[in-house]
């Protein structure tokens, strides 16, 4: 796999994320890690990083 092809991955795997996230503060879904309930604002946070490294993830993988 060259840098391309896993920068392009990654910026995959993080736009996952960030629909993810989107998708639980659009539905309301409760979040909990180890018991603790995880505050709807962290998963506003979590959107925009994950959709930020997503897309330097992509600028990335069409540099050559």
């Amino acid at each position: 796999m060259n840098k391309y092809s896993y920068m392009l991955t990654v910026a995959g795997i993080f736009a996952v994320i960030g629909v993810l996230h989107a998708l639980r503060l659009w539905f309301g879904w409760e979040g909990i890690i180890g018991g603790w309930p995880v505050p709807q604002w962290l998963s506003w946070v979590a959107v925009v990083v994950a959709f930020f490294l997503a897309y330097q993830g992509w600028q990335l993988s069409q540099k050559r």
